[in-house]
């Protein structure tokens, strides 16, 4: 796995945003790997910003070495105990 350096974190901010960071960290940065994850509402997010990445900016560049998919337990605002799918997408250098 990367260091910290490597993973975006994909929540509210612009979608291109995300996109930027992840072509930042294989060209400018010359990372091996990057880690895009996300929770919830965000999954489809995460996926849309890797495809994007890997397909119009970065394309036979990386590709996807492997999906983690999960869930966790955490109390909510209210003070609800819940359950939250999260998501790991895994990018290499080709």
């Amino acid at each position: 796995m990367g260091d910290n350096n490597n993973i975006i974190l994909v929540g509210e901010k612009p979608f291109m945003n995300y996109v930027n960071g992840v072509v930042l960290q294989f060209t400018s940065l010359d990372a091996s790997e990057v880690i895009v994850k996300a929770r919830g509402k965000f999954i489809a997010k995460a996926v849309d910003i890797t495809e994007v990445a890997r397909k119009r900016f970065l394309e036979n560049k990386i590709s996807v070495d492997r999906v983690l998919i999960n869930s966790e337990d955490f109390k909510n605002k209210e003070g609800k105990q819940i359950r939250v799918s999260t998501i790991e997408i895994f990018i290499k250098k080709e």
